[in-house]
């Protein structure tokens, strides 16, 4: 059961970065991958909600694995980041390959701790 819930997540959570990807991005005349942050970032909220949700038993098993390991893990991606970055060397454009790593790395872990934040006020 848990597979297809995994499975079912994930066939949501690819679409959605897709499409959520092509709407950001197409909003920026710009080289950075605002697409592929705005959904790593997102995710990494979600995930933190998630998190603390299993940790004080608010969220059951099934429900992380499919908005958690389905949906976010299809989500975010890291794979994007990553060749997205090296896109930007490529580019010759070195600063925004920085800003990528060190925005994407600092707003994921924050938004990670925004969402156990707010899990927290939630299932106090």
């Amino acid at each position: 059961m848990t597979a297809l819930l995994v499975m079912l997540g994930a066939a949501i959570g690819a679409p959605l970065r897709y499409l959520a990807d092509r709407a950001v991005q197409a909003r920026h005349d710009s080289v950075f991958p605002w697409g592929t942050f705005t959904v790593n970032v997102t995710g990494s909220f979600i995930l933190g909600v998630l998190l603390h949700g299993v940790a004080v038993h608010a969220v059951p098993g099934s429900v992380n694995a499919l908005f958690g390991t389905g949906l976010c893990g299809a989500l975010t991606t890291y794979s994007t980041f990553g060749f997205e970055t090296v896109r930007l060397l490529e580019q010759r454009v070195r600063a925004y390959a920085v800003l990528n790593v060190v925005a994407g790395v600092v707003a994921g872990l924050g938004a990670a701790f925004c969402g156990i934040a707010l899990a927290e006020a939630v299932w106090r």
